[in-house]
């Protein structure tokens, strides 16, 4: 089934204006995912600056996902670092949901065919031992707060045909998530310096993106604090047990086929995310 055109101009404004981009917001970005078929950017109905509508879309196909028995296991901080930002044009953070269906763990096959246009990144990713939920949430906040990091590998996507993205396009679109492959080694944050932390992301031993964590608007700790507070504001506070991934180190590089991709974290070990063509898992 073809999805509908989008319309030459926007519907009409006020209340009922609202709702109803909101709608053809959610059903394109909805439509995308189940006939596998980006569709054309959701600014198209939202404009480029209304975050706030951006995130009502968000909202409303995240909770149509726990209605689906999905179960929520965390949050993203998306456009942290400076090379993601001037891939897009888009020079401000925003954030997605995590759930159970999206975590991996070091070296499980994730099936390409669950993604429409996959990229991959290292990051560094926080597991909470206690609740994050101060409005004015800071990095000793964060620093309390987290049981342990890990390092990771996001496989991020996109709804949108052509990685066309306003920041309404990406916000709207759960942040682009797509998966998140998890290492199997806790570390302990006390004593370690996360923006100094270097990374290399190979893929198949090639490597093809450098970056460390100062990239992560100074620090993955300030862009965890930062997605701390937006969470709260927005009615959904970080909890004990949450995994946050706290941004790109470097450039996200794009997933072509078939691969393993290898990140390496100074002092924090590896995480490899292997892309398996479904018929290899079936074989």
């Amino acid at each position: 089934m073809s999805e509908s055109p989008l319309p030459e101009t926007p519907p009409p404004s006020g209340a009922t204006g609202a709702a109803a981009r909101i709608d053809a917001a959610a059903t394109a970005l909805t439509t995308a995912a189940r006939t596998r078929t980006p569709c054309p950017p959701v600014r198209e109905y939202l404009g480029a600056t209304d975050v706030d509508a951006a995130y009502a879309v968000q909202r409303r196909l995240t909770d149509a996902r726990v209605r689906a028995g999905a179960r929520r296991a965390g949050a993203k901080i998306g456009l942290t670092a400076r090379t993601v930002q001037q891939q897009f044009g888009v020079f401000q953070p925003d954030f997605g949901l995590l759930f159970d269906d999206m975590l991996y763990a070091h070296t499980e096959p994730l099936p390409l065919d669950r993604f429409l246009q996959p990229r991959a990144e290292g990051e560094i990713a926080f597991v909470l031992g206690r609740d994050l939920d101060l409005p004015g949430a800071s990095v000793a906040d964060v620093l309390c707060a987290t049981e342990f990091v890990l390092p990771a590998i996001e496989i991020v996507d996109s709804r949108v045909a052509g990685w066309d993205l306003a920041l309404t396009d990406t916000v709207a679109d759960n942040a682009s998530s797509g998966a998140v492959v998890l290492g199997t080694t806790p570390h302990e944050l006390a004593g370690r310096d996360l923006a100094r932390t270097g990374m290399c992301l190979s893929r198949d031993g090639e490597p093809v993106s450098f970056g460390a964590g100062h990239a992560c608007l100074g620090s993955p700790v300030v862009a965890v604090a930062w997605l701390a507070r937006e969470m709260v504001r927005r009615g959904l506070p970080l909890r004990a047990g949450d995994v946050v991934m706290s941004g790109a180190l470097g450039p996200m590089v794009p997933v072509t086929g078939p691969c393993r991709y290898r990140l390496e974290l100074d002092g924090m070990g590896e995480v490899e995310a292997v892309i398996e063509d479904a018929r290899e898992g079936e074989a």
